[in-house]
């Protein structure tokens, strides 16, 4: 309808000047059920214009294939086996980042490729894709044999993240290459579940054969969404984020969360039990897990807490990796050599005891061997969140152990108490680890962590009252939850 065909143009333009898209041009793109929509929308648009250019050369238009990375979001893949265009998966690896290798992706590349999905804000691990690196190659390929390969950015995530914590980095419109790009409302654009966004760089981007005129809703309105009818409160719900928000709220709340999210990788890294397969948190141009990586991510974030700055400023961000505010963790070598049988499952359900849902996953194929957990840190985090959820989760690592006969110390019976103060736990374990440790020195930090955190008692003497029947047998509410 006209009022709401309003409020959606005016998002449009908001997103079309946060993506860097020319001010002398309108907006072209529309709101969508959500972010696998406008994947969706911006694969068929590159089919499209890709069969075009195909029919007029008089070439066979019989075989599209498209080129992502085999970290993707399922989304991807629905879009190629929906459309009928071949899925060309690159292989990743740990020298990639666990998503799209570069290199590898140009030499899937043929006459038949429609386009390219590079993902801003891997769903494993939080990695951006390195949007920049992969036009420059497709510029070079280009040159070298014609073929013009575009590129759709998802960014289902990253997308609402990146122009505020990280403006300096090249993803959108600024790159030639881009032709479309698709976002969630929901994850970071501060809405309910329900909404996306896909937009075009211009309208010659979006072939005319997917546009529809419609008049019957008063004014002429035009339609290119594979779903028609859908509540407008999502979106007007959006329009009001970004009034009440602004720029500056949003950089506030992104800034936010990339703190607390670096601020739960470096506690985790320095109990000696986790590592981080997220690089988010370590030095620009560090990956990977060593104990130098770890010590020197430690180093940074506590440099970067005496940085002086307004909580839109995106200055602390400027010496880490980008990436989402995601954390992605593993047990560490050391603690596997140590406790063989320790299992990332058993974590996984001893924290939803605490009311926590962590899932533990495979990595994707060619690295499915690894197994990590995740964590999104979203708007509503803060200290007290990162500090319980750390407390909590040593506290699952320790109940494992102890079930498996296989403790650092003393069993650990009771839940911390609920007067206990917990406001600078995470802050200290992360400065505990400020150390380098060889391996016998991590046995006795970690318990040293766990006596900080309050919570190993005298299972014997600390017995909770309550108690529950279990087959006839009296059994402790902490004996059964175990």
């Amino acid at each position: 309808y006209e009022a709401t065909e309003r409020i959606h143009q005016r998002c449009l333009a908001h997103l079309h000047e946060l993506w860097s898209g020319e001010q002398s041009k309108d907006a072209t793109g529309t709101v969508v059920v959500g972010s696998s929509e406008g994947i969706m929308l911006g694969g068929l648009a590159m089919k499209w214009r890709w069969r075009q250019r195909r029919q007029a050369a008089g070439k066979d238009a019989s075989r599209p294939n498209i080129v992502f990375g085999a970290n993707a979001q399922v989304a991807l893949e629905k879009t190629a086996r929906y459309f009928d265009i071949e899925s060309r998966l690159v292989p990743v690896s740990a020298e990639s980042h666990f998503c799209l290798d570069t290199r590898k992706a140009l030499e899937m590349i043929d006459e038949n490729t429609i386009g390219m999905y590079v993902i801003l804000g891997s769903t494993y691990t939080g990695h951006y894709e390195d949007v920049e690196e992969m036009a420059r190659l497709l510029d070079k390929l280009q040159e070298e044999t014609g073929l013009d390969v575009p590129i759709h950015v998802d960014g289902a995530s990253g997308a609402f993240v990146a122009p505020f914590a990280h403006p300096d980095l090249r993803w959108d419109f600024r790159v030639p290459r881009v032709v479309s790009i698709s976002t969630s409302g929901h994850k970071f654009g501060l809405t309910y579940p329900g909404i996306g966004w896909v937009l075009w760089r211009a309208p010659e981007y979006l072939p005319d054969g997917l546009t529809f005129e419609l008049s019957y809703l008063g004014g002429v309105e035009k339609t290119f969404t594979l779903n028609f009818s859908h509540p407008a409160c999502f979106m007007i719900a959006q329009y009001y984020q970004f009034i009440r928000f602004g720029r500056e709220g949003y950089a506030r709340v992104m800034n936010a969360c990339m703190y607390h999210a670096r601020l739960m990788s470096v506690a985790l890294e320095a109990t000696g039990a986790y590592e981080c397969i997220s690089d988010m948190h370590r030095p620009r141009g560090q990956h990977g897990f060593s104990e130098e990586t770890r010590l020197a991510a430690a180093d940074l974030f506590a440099k970067t807490l005496n940085v002086s700055c307004s909580g839109a400023d995106p200055a602390p961000n400027q010496p880490f990796n980008y990436g989402l505010p995601e954390v992605a963790f593993r047990f560490t070598d050391w603690f596997i050599e140590k406790h063989p049988t320790a299992n990332q499952d058993v974590i996984s359900t001893l924290m939803r005891v605490r009311g926590w849902i962590i899932p533990n996953y495979p990595l994707p194929p060619d690295t499915d061997r690894l197994r990590v957990m995740r964590v999104v840190i979203k708007e509503a985090s803060s200290e007290d969140f990162v500090n319980r959820l750390v407390r909590d989760l040593m506290w699952a690592t320790q109940t494992m152990l102890d079930t498996q006969s296989q403790t650092l110390g003393e069993a650990l019976s009771t839940p911390l108490a609920k007067n206990t103060s917990t406001s600078d736990l995470a802050h200290s374990i992360a400065r505990s680890g400020n150390v380098t440790m060889s391996d016998n020195m991590k046995h006795s930090h970690w318990q040293g962590i766990l006596d900080k955190i309050g919570e190993l008692k005298d299972s014997k003497a600390q017995q909770p009252k309550m108690e529950l029947l279990d087959n006839g047998s009296k059994k402790s509410v902490y004996e059964k939850s175990c």
